[in-house]
């Protein structure tokens, strides 16, 4: 998702500089940045080129006036990467998350201006969806959430605000969606493929939701999962035990090559 992210900033003639510690991240998300631009120049979309010398990889965080964090979903993560930034970017710099899940004033506590801390939840695949949603916690200023308003319709994108509790409003709605699909599934009621063409052809969904949780990591899912059982103290909101199975099997999704379905 940071790579699609990135794409979008250059695209509105930003420049961005793209940094990851894990190892081979940063080659790929410029591969998948190629290959999304090139498929939207065939559509009449900006050259490939043009938007790609505005992205800059580094080796670390460099000064900028926004931070748009897109590590894995793991709330001390993220805290030790805000707590970096805030040492490092400037003071007037802004610090958002892509977080879908872990509430921001838990990140904004890790750094010294939480009035400039904010949540920009960028939905999969970054360049084709459309909504971004805005989470302010509750020290964001005025000024904070305005400018990230902005810079959302800026990239061509709809912001939607809401509230910072756990998962927000698109997770507390999804996860536990996805959850009964995989209950549905643990329990033999039907195959894979039929959950996802019911979902699709009854409820008029673009992707199944076993196929959906494929797209978005079946880890990711469980930790959603796990931050709204944790933060709103509810048993309905447990991961199913066949979707930590398959996480502690390494079948991850799309992303290790087999999920609920296999990719290889």
């Amino acid at each position: 998702m940071g790579g699609g992210i990135a794409q979008v900033v250059a695209a509105s003639g930003r420049r961005v500089s793209l940094h990851d510690e894990v190892a081979g991240a940063v080659d790929r998300a410029l591969e998948a940045m190629q290959r999304s631009l090139d498929k939207l120049a065939e559509k009449g979309g900006a050259d490939s080129a043009d938007v790609l010398t505005r992205v800059t990889t580094v080796e670390g965080i460099v000064p900028a006036d926004l931070m748009i964090e897109a590590v894995v979903e793991d709330v001390g993560v993220k805290q030790k990467l805000f707590r970096h930034a805030d040492d490092v970017l400037p003071p007037e710099a802004i610090l958002a998350s892509n977080t879908s899940s872990i509430p921001i004033a838990s990140l904004a506590a890790a750094t010294k201006r939480p009035a400039k801390v904010i949540g920009m939840h960028f939905f999969n695949p970054v360049p084709v969806l459309q909504l971004v949603e805005v989470i302010r916690a509750e020290e964001t200023s005025d000024e904070t959430l305005t400018a990230i308003v902005e810079l959302a319709k800026d990239l061509g994108k709809v912001p939607a605000e809401a509230r910072d509790v756990p998962g927000f409003v698109s997770n507390r709605i999804l996860m536990p969606f996805i959850n009964e699909a995989v209950y549905v599934l643990e329990e033999g009621v039907a195959e894979p493929e039929a959950i996802d063409t019911i979902a699709k052809l009854g409820f008029a969904h673009p992707l199944g939701p076993l196929a959906l949780a494929d797209l978005i990591g079946l880890d990711t899912c469980v930790s959603i999962m796990e931050v709204l059982h944790e933060g709103l103290g509810d048993p309905k909101y447990a991961p199913c035990p066949l979707l930590r199975e398959h996480v502690a099997a390494g079948r991850l999704g799309r992303k290790s090559g087999r999920g609920f379905y296999d990719y290889t």
